[in-house]
């Protein structure tokens, strides 16, 4: 299965640079997998599509503001750091730039500001050993909790694809309003279209909603070099399936309810956590925690999911991957010509599809 099997053509002016002024007012692409028939909507029109006994699975992650950018001990050059998951404490798995000067034992100061050009407390690390793909293992030292005063030191890690500096607008539009757990470094952009009304619209409906946690890594946007994508290796990431939500999924599947994923890494987290259960006669998940590096790709078997809600997502990417091998990867690309052609935004910040 090679990669540029998975490639497509994107005029740069359809990668959405800033979200829709409400969230909801996105476009949403439907398709009928069994069919093929595309339909045109708004993302408001989801509830429509809805049953009673479905269940609709979020992921309520949270994205920290785990850009850090402050200056290295003793000779003042500018350095860069995006946390990637907490180790230990205070101790954390980091991408730094400049990575060939930062060695074990270096030092860096983050300062935080008022806002009104007043300096704040100092957040210290040191570099305490290398990890894995060019990261290290960073400690870092602050007086109080160190993720519950990161806002006052970093900044939103949006996308390398939207070509601007975070703004304000992202500390709250980049995070979905259900998001609670901190520990993602992107967005589970899926849901970003969803407002309150339209979760009580569905909920009235009859459909039950089920919150997991998956905590997004910066392996998200690590391109696919392998030209056999057999070869290529996921990254790792942590995820927690609770006793409510296992039972909402599951109940959905016993009673005849579909399963509907909202985003790639809820279908990740249920397909990693799904177990054969011989009582039930087929697939259920169990609560729990779990690190998954699940890779899915055409010619995998879902258990879990039985409908993926989604954005549009880049050309050759493991997220692409994962959607065509639940729907047909010659279709879906022919999907994504059709959006193009309508001019639908697409990434992160752009609009969604729905595969039924």
């Amino acid at each position: 299965m090679q990669l540029n099997d998975f490639d497509y053509e994107l005029p740069p002016a359809r990668i959405a640079q800033y979200p829709v002024a409400e969230r909801d007012e996105s476009r949403l692409m439907v398709i009928r997998r069994d069919t093929g028939e595309i339909e045109h909507r708004r993302f408001y029109d989801l509830p429509s599509y809805l049953r009673a006994g479905d269940c609709l699975v979020l992921n309520d992650s949270k994205v920290l503001p785990a850009r850090l950018s402050g200056v290295r001990e003793g000779t003042g050059a500018k350095v860069e750091c995006l946390l990637v998951r907490r180790l230990d404490g205070d101790v954390w798995e980091c991408m730094v730039r400049p990575g060939k000067r930062l060695r074990r034992g270096d030092g860096a100061v983050f300062r935080a500001h008022s806002g009104r050009g007043e300096e704040e407390a100092a957040l210290r690390a040191e570099i305490l050993d290398y990890g894995a793909d060019g990261t290290r293992r960073v400690r870092f030292r602050l007086d109080g909790d160190f993720v519950e005063n990161l806002e006052k030191f970093g900044t939103v890690p949006i996308p390398p694809y939207i070509d601007r500096a975070a703004e304000a607008l992202d500390a709250l539009r980049y995070q979905t309003v259900y998001s609670n757990a901190w520990g993602s470094v992107a967005a589970p952009t899926a849901g970003l279209h969803f407002t309150e009304k339209l979760l009580e619209a569905a909920a009235d409906r009859g459909v039950r909603i089920a919150r997991v946690t998956l905590h997004v890594g910066p392996g998200t946007f690590k391109p696919v070099k392998a030209a056999d994508i057999r070869d290529h290796h996921m990254h790792r990431e942590e995820y927690e399936i609770g006793a409510e939500a296992a039972a909402a999924v599951n109940e959905a599947k016993a009673g005849g309810g579909r399963v509907i994923c909202v985003g790639t890494t809820s279908a990740r987290t249920l397909e990693s956590a799904a177990a054969f259960n011989a009582s039930a006669g087929g697939f259920r998940v169990d609560a729990g925690c779990g690190s998954t590096e699940i890779f899915i790709y055409p010619g995998y078997p879902f258990k879990m999911a039985d409908v993926l809600l989604t954005n549009f997502h880049l050309p050759k990417s493991t997220l692409l991957m994962l959607v065509s091998a639940f729907y047909d990867r010659e279709k879906l690309l022919q999907a994504y010509q059709t959006a193009i052609e309508k001019k639908y935004r697409f990434f992160s910040y752009g609009d969604a599809m729905l595969l039924l």
